[in-house]
């Protein structure tokens, strides 16, 4: 462990709840910032359906193939 000495000086039966106390309000304030600041965020966890992804297909004819060039 890199950091293994700071238990030394922090008291593991503090330190450990404050981290990740310290994790769990910085992830809340990520989502919530993600939630408020975005428009699709709310529709989707709502279960609305989004307009679906349009897949278009060439109707066209295939390009024409290109030739490997001929060693002379």
């Amino acid at each position: 462990m890199i950091y293994g000495k700071i238990w030394t000086v922090v008291n593991p039966a503090v330190g450990i709840p404050v981290f990740l106390g310290a994790v769990a309000v910085a992830s809340f304030s990520v989502h919530l910032a993600v939630v408020s600041n975005t428009t699709w965020v709310k529709g989707f966890l709502n279960g609305g359906a989004g307009k679906p992804a349009v897949v278009a297909m060439a109707t066209a004819a295939a390009p024409p193939a290109v030739e490997a060039p001929v060693k002379k």
